[in-house]
Parts: C-alpha cells; structure tokens; sequence
C-alpha cells in the first residue's frame, strides 16, 4: 500500500511531479478521496501556511506548495461530484474593477481551497454586478473583494452597497484584503473581516463560516 505521507510531503515541500503520482496511485488502490484531502492534502497546506505565519516559508513557497495541492486536487475532483462534505463552505473570489494585480488574491484562492473550501475565482477587473451574480449563482458563504490600488480599494464599498441594494448583504460573509488596506477600512466599508496574508484569510474564513 502507497505510504501517504509522501503526498503531504510534496506538497509542503512544493514538488508537484510527486504530489501527482503519489495521487494517481492512490486512486488506483481506490483509498477514499476525503481522506487524501483532509488528511494529508489540508493538512499540509495548514503545515505550509503556519511555517509562512511563523517566518519560515516565504509567497514562493507558499506559490509552490499551492501549485502542488492544485494538481493533486485536479485528479481527484472528478470522484467528489456531488459530495457536500468534500467542502467547508464556498468563497467567490476576485480583484476589484479598474485593478489588474492577482498574484496575492491567486495565493489566498489556492490556499482557501487547499484548507478545504470550493473556490469560484473570478479574475481580475471585476464590476459589482459580476461579484453580485456571482455570489446569487453560486449561492456563497463569502465574498473576497482584493486590491492593490489606492485608487481601487474605494471601489469595496461599490461592491458591498451593491450586495445591499439586492438584499444579499446578509446572505455573505465579505473579507477583504490587498496592501493598501486595514481593519479601520474595512470596518469603514461595512464589510466583515480585513485580511493582511494568505494564511490569516484561511483562519478567518474557517471562523466565518463555523460561525454562521
């Protein structure tokens, strides 16, 4: 029987080829899909995220491992149709219109999803409407708003006043994060939680969701 360990290994050491084929052995030798998820897939992303929080790993490592966890996630996507326990809860996710930075908000989608979340990644350039379809579409718990601008952050609260005008305000957690911003505006936009790393939005996304 394959020794799994080696797939949390690979991904907390950021080797995609191994993570893969430890994965593909795997699920020839048929071991349940949650398992391989909860317990070595997540567990080596929150491995991963508290050596990034302790100041042991750096974005590039974290980069990696999360491009690892992805790969192996792919192979075993197709098996979790329509399990509801395969996720935690559902984040939509994207960059604010008139902004095009999306490595940092990348990071925080591949994290949430490593730690067990279903993750709708918007992209860049993203107008209130499309984050309100989206969040009404895809029936979300939270709604991730990222900027990197002075000039783009502003637009957080179009986005949240948007979710009011069509009654979705309180159906949705909004966290909210990029190097510009703080607690005082977040707190100022009305949205429900600021973020200043990708390991602090997985933590903040379990609480929100825990305690809906």
């Amino acid at each position: 029987m394959i020794d799994l360990k080696i797939l949390f290994d690979a991904i907390v050491e950021g080797k995609l080829e191994p993570a893969v084929e430890v994965t593909k052995e795997a699920i020839k030798e048929k071991i349940d899909p949650q398992i391989l998820i909860s317990d070595y897939m997540i567990k080596a992303m929150e491995e991963i995220g508290q050596r990034f929080e302790d100041g042991k790993a750096y974005v590039p490592e974290l980069l990696m491992s999360a491009r690892a966890m992805k790969g192996s996630l792919e192979l075993i996507k197709p098996l979790l149709t329509g399990k509801k326990s395969a996720t935690i809860g559902k984040v939509v996710i994207g960059t604010v219109y008139g902004d095009l930075h999306e490595i940092g908000k990348n990071l925080v989608a591949s994290m949430l999803e490593g730690c067990g979340f279903e993750v709708v990644n918007l992209g860049t350039n993203i107008s209130a409407d499309q984050f309100v379809d989206a969040v009404k579409k895809e029936h979300a718990d939270i709604l991730c708003l990222s900027a990197l601008l002075t000039t783009t952050m502003v637009y957080m609260k179009v986005v949240i006043d948007k979710l009011k005008e069509e009654n979705m305000r309180d159906k949705v957690k909004v966290m909210v994060g990029g190097a510009p911003l703080n607690e005082a505006f977040a707190r100022k936009i009305g949205a429900d939680c600021y973020c200043d790393n990708a390991n602090d939005s997985v933590a903040r996304a379990r609480e929100m969701v825990a305690g809906a």
